[in-house]
């Protein structure tokens, strides 16, 4: 378990569920919409990506490709190839903008955090008050900013992406050697969307057994029957990405979900999570009178005299079971009967001669 705020993560507390805003806002206005979709569809906090394209990106020309949605009804997409840094630079937010927005969030009671590119992002997420770092899984192997990050005391997040098991275990000791144990490793299928056989959900299995912190799915994938899957096999978070309209021409819209989803995204992990229940057989009062009411009561299967030797030939078993069970019939053989009991009569225990 890690603290996150004055919230906890982990086995025993309820899924951390995250919206990713990061990649789907043109600026400080839809940032702000989609903060306000996170507050009111339940969500615990909402995630945005601090960028500086001018720094981070040494060739401009470097294509990207992705897929967005052009068809609603039947589902077709279209390929778009685009610098990555232009694809970076819709991202963009001033200093002022990122405190506008801490301010907004809190005052929704979200929590906020964000992904830095760079030790000095790690600076102004850590004055602005997050509770979280996160970091990219690109940057999984970039070692000084998984320390400066370490060094925060901040709960700090990172995605694994398309690092190898070594490579996850080596992020996990610089950060264990800065003495920061407030760790969360997520388990992030790549692709924009992720395709459904390289999604493998089993990785989360895995990494449980692996490692004493909790277990993030930062999904790429479209709705959120992979988010359910993941909870089920034993995430502790969940992190989904958000967009006022999929069919924005962008990266990331296409997996994303929308206003009117996201209620129904979180109503479904808290309903899977009380459906979880106990690792105790623990029977709820409904679930015994039904048990009740279905199960069976020993009856007499003939016409029975008084002072008849009991035998497995005379009995019937019928519904409701609030009479002797079945499981008790043994007791009754070589019993003698007190009372006469007609055929269909049921058997009680003040009719045998004990």
């Amino acid at each position: 378990m890690v603290k996150f705020g004055d919230r906890s993560v982990g086995d025993g507390h309820p899924c951390f569920i995250t919206f990713e805003a990061g990649p789907t806002h043109d600026g400080i206005e839809s940032a702000k919409k989609l903060v306000a979709c996170a507050a009111e569809s339940g969500a615990d906090a909402v995630k945005f990506q601090v960028i500086d394209p001018d720094r981070l990106v040494a060739d401009k020309s470097v294509p990207f490709s992705y897929d967005v949605l052009i068809d609603r009804e039947s589902g077709a997409t279209e390929t778009i190839t685009e610098p990555l840094y232009d694809i970076l630079c819709r991202r963009v937010l001033g200093a002022g903008e990122w405190k506008e927005l801490k301010k907004y969030s809190d005052s929704l009671g979200l929590a906020f955090f964000a992904t830095p590119c760079f030790p000095e992002e790690i600076d102004m997420l850590a004055d602005l008050g997050c509770h979280s770092i996160k970091i990219a899984s690109a940057d999984v192997n970039h070692v000084p900013l998984l320390r400066k990050a370490a060094r925060s005391n901040l709960c700090l997040q990172f995605d694994t992406g398309n690092a190898t098991i070594g490579e996850i275990e080596a992020a996990v000791d610089i950060i264990r050697e800065e003495g920061n144990e407030n760790v969360i490793i997520h388990h992030n299928p790549s692709g924009y969307p992720a395709r459904r056989e390289g999604i493998n959900l089993n990785i989360i299995k895995t990494l449980r057994q692996m490692f004493e912190f909790p277990i993030g799915f930062s999904d790429h994938s479209p709705g959120w029957d992979m988010d359910v899957a993941a909870v089920a096999v034993g995430a502790n978070l969940v992190e989904k990405t958000i967009s006022l309209d999929r069919t924005t021409r962008s990266i990331e819209h296409i997996m994303s979900l929308e206003p009117s989803d996201t209620k129904q995204f979180v109503r479904v992990i808290r309903d899977l999570e009380a459906a979880f229940g106990s690792s105790r057989r623990i029977l709820h009062p409904d679930e015994k009178k039904n048990r009740q009411r279905s199960r069976r009561s020993v009856h007499a299967l003939e016409d029975l005299e008084a002072g008849r030797v009991l035998g497995e030939a005379h009995f019937d078993y019928r519904r409701p079971g609030d009479g002797i069970s079945p499981a008790e019939v043994d007791t009754l053989i070589g019993k003698k009967l007190k009372t006469a009991k007609s055929a269909g009569d049921r058997i009680e225990w003040t009719d045998i001669a004990l």
